[in-house]
């Protein structure tokens, strides 16, 4: 389906959504985005919740993190329903109650700077049955078996990226050819190229864009803070497994303590680039210029598609179970217990 097709009925079915929840006693306020998002781990639902507007106290009480927030009546949510917390306003107090019980929980907490980049990640030790036995197969892996899993990674990346270009430009410009270049380690930088490529047509050559982690333009803030929150999804994908998100495939920067976090969300972006383009497309209909400010509903427009259910191998699934199963694949591939890993191409928007 063409992505100017999905636009109209895609944001229709999130206005009905906002209509519902806000007529939910049990729903957060509107300074607190909450999103449900599947835990394979113990089958329960959870969310996401985005403190970034309001000054907020968080506590517990009963077993369950309390949030308050000045002129709004306390809300209270069970840690046991809670995947990511991602915090960027600077006047968000949490006790120490709370980071140990989250941590307990296995959930992530993600603090953003003002440009909703992620600067702090607290994670979960003890996450896994087994994190020694795990960590040592983590360790042994052979260079060989590294490149290997990076080339399955970037192939599918790119042709993540081709697809999404299909969509929206009706034409891949040559990246399902640069998909197939793609050699064990990728020596010749072909996902560089293809990115080059990628951003050049994405946004129909009507804006000069340069994808810029620093960058604060409209559609860098909207790609940087979707990213965090992919980021934070697949971080603790990686922990869940036992392996240790410092050490990396091809990331190798001693100064990020999430190198395979990185690794293992490059064929995951393009989900959040199609949710950017379908902004930047909505508002060239509407001949409107994006605006630099992340508004509660253009969060909302990027965290709730993340937790929504895809089309995948003919499944209907969430991406977070997408995403824990691909980082289960790489500990049974550098066991040597299959000879590739899980990476779908997923399709189209979550329903």
């Amino acid at each position: 389906m063409n992505l100017l097709d999905q636009i109209s009925s895609f944001f229709n079915k999130n206005d009905l959504v906002g209509k519902n929840e806000s007529n939910d006693s049990s729903s957060t306020s509107n300074s607190v985005s909450r999103q449900n998002i599947s835990c394979p781990n113990n089958g329960s639902n959870q969310h996401v919740l985005d403190f970034s507007e309001t000054p907020s106290k968080l506590t517990t009480t009963n077993e369950q993190l309390l949030i308050e927030q000045e002129g709004k009546p306390p809300v209270s949510i069970p840690y046991s329903e809670i995947a990511v917390i991602i915090i960027s306003h600077n006047q968000v107090s949490l006790a120490q109650s709370v980071m140990q019980n989250l941590a307990e929980n296995g959930c992530m907490l993600t603090i953003c700077d003002r440009k909703y980049r992620p600067v702090c990640m607290m994670l979960p030790l003890d996450s896994h049955s087994l994190p020694s036995q795990r960590l040592q197969i983590q360790i042994e892996a052979s260079l060989p078996q590294k490149k290997n899993a990076w080339q399955q990674i970037i192939r599918a990346k790119i042709k993540s990226q081709a697809k999404l270009l299909l969509a929206s430009r009706e034409e891949d410009h040559g990246l399902l050819a640069m998909a197939e270049r793609v050699k064990s380690g990728d020596p010749e930088n072909v996902e560089a190229h293809a990115a080059r490529r990628y951003w050049q047509y994405l946004f129909d050559g009507d804006v000069e864009f340069r994808r810029q982690q620093d960058g604060n333009d409209p559609l860098n803030i909207r790609l940087n803070y979707g990213y965090a929150v992919l980021r934070s999804i697949v971080a603790r994908a990686v922990c869940a497994t036992g392996f240790h998100p410092a050490i990396g495939l091809h990331h190798h920067n001693k100064y990020n303590p999430f190198c395979l976090a990185d690794d293992l969300m490059e064929p995951f972006r393009p989900q959040v680039d199609r949710l950017v383009c379908i902004q930047y497309i909505r508002s060239k209909i509407k001949h409107k210029k994006l605006s630099r400010a992340l508004t509660t509903e253009v969060k909302k427009e990027l965290i709730e598609p993340l937790t929504g259910r895809f089309d995948v191998d003919g499944e209907n699934r969430k991406l977070f179970d997408v995403i824990s199963t691909t980082a289960h694949s790489l500990v049974r591939f550098f066991a040597k217990e299959i000879d590739s890993l899980y990476l779908p191409i997923i399709d189209d928007l979550p329903k």
